[in-house]
């Protein structure tokens, strides 16, 4: 529970980026839109050293208090601050002024976010090596991410966009001040997610992996372990797939918020309630991830499941262009909000596979290195979902420049026109890449049965030692 609960504060982290971030810069602050996206993706490319860097270093990494806990410590009091400031941007500045301090935040901001979760998510294979349990431990760390960003949404559309309602501004999506105590709770929730994740999962420290042998660590040396470690054909097929799905994450998170409000018309109780749909979602991946694991695979498991989920994510948008569905109503209401609900939890559901697919690799990589390096591994997870999905919201910022949509406009302001030639741009462009992703998956090669060889051949290594 613990360990799960660490996923808390990247689930907050992320949901800001991924929902709000482009929305409250361009239509609140009033930043261009293509601003936002350089400056996000610009953050993301100077961010990228950290991941492998911190991946390593966790891997080998001498203390008292093991390889892992000591970056997710000393994480905590950086993240939360620089994520509160990110929120009560100053008044009055330049576009030019906006873009270095958004740039400036999110390069903090990633940064100390991977001293913490790349340690963090690397303790999965170390608490535990079997095969179905890694999916069950995997469950929980993404029900805690999900949940605990998505309470989040749900504080902002039930209780601060209502509360921040005037007699200047109609609707507290537009206003800076819902955002302001946004920041504030959400930097503390990170807080006392990091510190219960670290302290609860303390007492495992002597029972987790030490680190490999004292060498002379050159930066050839280094740049050679990493390689090796990484020189897997089952890595490269999940670390592109994986890469692929962030890109497209990234770009539905940045445009889910403009579809439910300018496509569909929904008020924000509306969009609280199909926020609140998100619960329901992760309660099905937490519970479906390891019924999937136990009875077909992980990797063909990822294949279906991912297949049917991505196919129907977009169906509500298609059948309205198309006629089929009506404008609005209730039954449209709840048509998206029942399908979003079954299509989230299949996505997090594939999610939770494909992060155990990369779990069961680390023993596979010790077999031919002689070095644990599920540091390395997570890192490379860290740096997908960090970097993707920046690109992903800047894919988002450039459909919304071809559509000619209008920053800094509320629902009043913007035309049918431009909304729907938006609907017209994206879904081509998100199915294309999930149906990419889906292909690509399937030259992984490490199921059940290899797993435990491999398992089984670690075992009689260690017994010669």
């Amino acid at each position: 529970m613990a360990y799960g609960f660490g996923s808390v504060a990247y689930g907050v982290k992320n949901n800001g980026f991924d929902y709000f971030l482009l929305l409250f810069y361009s239509q609140v602050v009033g930043l261009d839109a293509r601003l936002v996206g350089m400056a996000i993706t610009t953050a993301l490319v100077i961010d990228a050293i950290s991941d492998p860097v911190v991946g390593y270093w966790s891997d080998n990494l001498r203390s008292r208090w093991g390889r892992r806990h000591p970056f997710m410590y000393a994480s905590a009091i950086p993240v939360s601050l620089s994520y509160f400031l990110l929120w009560s941007p100053p008044q009055g500045w330049s576009q030019a002024s906006l873009f270095w301090y958004l740039l400036a935040l999110a390069v903090f901001i990633r940064t100390f976010i991977t001293l913490y979760e790349t340690p963090s998510s690397a303790l999965a294979p170390e608490l535990s090596e079997d095969y179905d349990q890694r999916s069950s431990l995997l469950s929980f760390r993404y029900y805690f991410g999900w949940t605990g960003g998505n309470a989040m949404s749900v504080l902002m559309f039930f209780f601060l966009f209502p509360v921040f309602v005037t007699d200047t501004i109609n609707d507290g999506r537009f206003n800076p001040d819902s955002y302001a105590v946004y920041g504030v709770v959400a930097s503390v929730l990170i807080f006392v997610s990091i510190m219960i994740s670290s302290m609860g999962t303390h007492s495992h420290i002597p029972k987790l992996k030490a680190p490999p042998p004292k060498r002379l660590l050159t930066l050839g040396a280094i740049l050679g372990e990493v390689k090796e470690t990484l020189t897997d054909s089952s890595f490269f097929a999940l670390f592109f797939a994986a890469l692929l799905g962030a890109v497209a994450t990234g770009l539905v998170a940045a445009l889910t918020f403009y579809f439910l409000t300018f496509f569909w018309g929904f008020s924000s109780i509306q969009t609280g309630v199909i926020t609140l749909g998100t619960f329901i979602a992760a309660f099905i991946g937490l519970f479906l991830a390891p019924v999937v694991t136990k009875t077909i695979g992980k990797k063909r498991g990822a294949m279906i499941i991912g297949l049917v989920a991505f196919l129907g994510y977009p169906l509500p948008m298609a059948l309205r262009l198309l006629g089929i569905l009506p404008e609005s109503g209730d039954f449209v209401f709840w048509f998206v909000a029942i399908t979003s609900v079954i299509d989230t939890g299949l996505i997090i559901c594939f999610q939770i596979l494909a992060a155990s697919m990369m779990a069961d690799l680390v023993e596979q990589s010790e077999l031919r290195t002689k070095r644990r390096s599920e540091g390395i591994f997570f890192a490379a997870s860290t740096f997908i979902r960090k970097t993707t999905q920046g690109i992903g919201l800047m894919l988002a910022s450039m459909l919304l420049y071809l559509a000619d949509f209008p920053q800094g406009a509320d629902t009043t302001q913007v035309s049918t026109e431009s909304v729907e030639k938006l609907v017209t741009f994206y879904i081509p462009t998100v199915l294309f890449i999930w149906l990419t992703m889906i292909l690509v998956i399937s030259r992984y090669r490490l199921d059940r049965k290899q797993h435990e060889d491999n398992l089984r051949q670690l075992a009689e290594v260690n017994s010669t030692r």
